[in-house]
């Protein structure tokens, strides 16, 4: 059964949440300790191309699939012959497998590359290095893989961490630093900028500097700006909005920003599987408000295939304020 992630977990300070997170604690230890002892035994492997890892030191949430697509589009337009390698959560493949948009369905390889194969070539492997040594032979020159910087298998050229730079009174990105399950790291934050080799910073479209606090965290490591921006407006009329991803409370306030009649909005746990009970109750409440259906480009290609001319898909792309200049800090470290 998949939860929703809890709000608790990026409020700092929060009394109400502290005596969980010290019953927590020790199986965040636990949590820590497996996943630094992994990273330090293993040895990666040149699979002999270049790899830029996507990833983030949160769980879930943090844009990293969008940044992963934009990079892949700006590494493309420079004629790098780029591809996504992906662990293909969700899906029943175990590949090592190319992404056929036409073909697979997110029950078979995940949204996530699913997503990523609309654009570039994408791979799924459970096998890291089968899936480079396939995507390689395929002519990859450039590997990027999405949600890696805690995976160790392959020797990465570079290391992108993605943060979600969005702070709101005593919402954080890391919350109080608690490691999962008593908060929302994947490793201590020391621990994971120190592979660390650019930070990707998410903020609102609305939000032109990145709040001081927060920028003094990653010291001197090479920052890049990006903002998760709309292909285009929300559908007009009344809507209701649902979400299964890690953070479904920001795809709301995103709809509400663009301007969106939000009637009403439905969060889900990330990477929801939508059953037809939870699609009838979605109806149920469209029509209740007379409304039609608006969710993300991610929920979007999970819908069963008979539901998608019933619901609209609303995409956002990663858009880097400095685009030329991410773009040649890629092409440059390469």
């Amino acid at each position: 059964m998949k939860l929703n992630t809890p709000r608790w977990w990026y409020v700092r300070g929060s009394n109400h949440a502290r005596i969980t997170r010290t019953i927590l604690k020790p199986a965040s230890w636990i949590w820590a300790g497996v996943t630094a002892r992994r990273i330090a035994r293993t040895v990666p492997v040149d699979p002999g191309c270049a790899v830029i890892s996507v990833g983030n030191l949160t769980v879930g949430g943090s844009g990293k699939t969008p940044v992963a697509r934009e990079t892949l589009r700006l590494l493309r337009a420079a004629g790098v012959e780029a591809q996504a390698l992906s662990r293909g959560y969700g899906g029943k493949e175990a590949g090592p497998l190319r992404v056929d948009p036409a073909r697979h369905t997110a029950e078979d390889v995940g949204d996530e590359p699913l997503m990523l194969a609309l654009d570039s070539p994408a791979w799924i492997a459970r096998d890291r290095l089968a899936g480079a040594s396939a995507a390689v032979a395929q002519g990859a020159a450039v590997l990027v893989l999405d949600d890696a910087h805690q995976n160790p298998t392959l020797k990465k050229t570079l290391s992108l961490v993605v943060v979600d730079a969005e702070t709101r009174g005593e919402e954080w990105p890391f919350g109080d630093g608690g490691v999962f399950p008593s908060g929302p790291m994947r490793e201590p934050l020391k621990s994971g900028l120190a592979r660390a080799d650019a930070v990707i910073l998410l903020l609102p479209t609305d939000v032109t500097e990145v709040d001081p606090e927060l920028a003094a965290v990653f010291g001197d490591l090479p920052r890049f700006t990006a903002r998760l921006t709309p292909a285009g407006p929300p559908p007009a009329g009344a809507q209701v909005g649902f979400a299964g991803i890690a953070k479904p409370w920001k795809v709301e306030r995103s709809l509400l920003a663009a301007g969106c009649e939000l009637a009403d909005f439905v969060p889900f746990p990330d990477h929801a599987a939508y059953s037809e009970d939870d699609l009838a109750f979605l109806a149920d409440r469209a029509a209740l408000f007379d409304a039609g259906l608006v969710t993300t480009e991610k929920d979007w290609v999970r819908l069963p295939p008979g539901w998608r001319d019933k619901v609209v898909s609303w995409p956002v792309a990663a858009r880097f304020d400095d685009e030329a200049g991410f773009q040649a800090f890629l092409t440059q470290n390469i």
